[in-house]
C-alpha cells in the first residue's frame, strides 16, 4: 500500500515521501498516529509545500548539529562504578546513565539516539555513538573507572592475570630394554 508521509520516520522516509508499506502497518500504526496520509492529488499538493519547508528546517538543524557535535566530542564522560579485582563491573553503564550525565552538564539529549556497540560491563575506555541528525553522528568517549581505592586496571593486565601458565606434564617412563610394550589385542581367526 502506498502512503504519503507527514513526518520523518527512521529507515522509511521524510516528510512528503510516497512510500510502499504493508497495509496493516499503514492502517494500524501510521495513519492512526497521523504519520501518513492516503495518496491523493489533494494530499500530494499539500505535502509538497510542507516538504519544501521541512527541507529548509532540516538544513538549519544540520548546521546546529555540526556545532553540537564538536562540543560533545570534546567531552569525556567519566563514571565510577564498583568493580571486581579483574575489572568487571557489578552492573553496567547504560544509555540512561549517559543521558543523566549529559543532562547534569546542561545538554538536552534523548537516550533513544544513543547507540552502544557493546554493553559497558568492565573498566576501561569506550565509544558511544549519538545521532544528532540523520546525517550527523557524534562519537562520545566514555571512561569507566573502578570505585574506591583501586587503581584503574588496564585490559592487558586483566588478560595476563587470567591466563595461567601451563603445568608441565611428566614424560612417560622409558622402557628399560627397548622392548615393545605389550598390547591387549587378540587375534581373530575366521574359523
Amino acid at each position: 500500500m502506498k502512503v504519503l508521509l507527514t513526518e520523518a520516520i527512521d529507515k522509511l522516509g521524510i516528510v512528503g515521501d510516497v512510500v510502499e508499506v504493508k497495509p496493516g502497518y499503514a492502517r494500524n500504526y501510521l495513519m492512526p498516529r497521523g504519520l501518513a496520509l492516503p495518496v491523493t492529488p489533494h494530499n500530494m499538493s499539500l505535502m509538497e509545500r510542507r516538504k519544501v519547508k521541512y527541507l529548509k528546517e532540516l538544513e538549519t538543524m544540520r548546521e546546529k548539529a555540526l556545532g553540537q557535535k564538536e562540543t560533545l566530542e570534546a567531552l569525556e564522560l567519566e563514571f565510577e562504578r564498583k568493580a571486581g579485582e579483574n575489572g568487571v563491573l557489578f552492573g553496567s553503564v547504560t544509555t540512561s546513565d549517559i543521558e543523566a550525565y549529559l543532562l547534569e552538564k546542561g545538554y538536552d539529549v534523548d537516550r533513544k539516539r544513543f547507540h552502544l556497540p557493546e554493553a559497558i560491563k568492565k573498566v576501561g575506555e569506550f565509544t558511544c555513538l549519538f545521532k544528532l541528525h540523520p546525517e550527523v553522528t557524534a562519537e562520545l568517549r566514555v571512561v569507566v573507572n573502578p570505585e574506591g581505592d583501586l587503581e584503574p586496571v588496564a585490559v592487558e593486565e586483566v588478560a595476563a592475570e587470567t591466563v595461567e601458565p601451563e603445568a608441565e606434564t611428566p614424560a612417560p617412563p622409558a622402557d628399560d630394554a627397548g622392548e615393545e610394550p605389550e598390547t591387549d589385542t587378540e587375534e581373530v581367526t575366521g574359523e
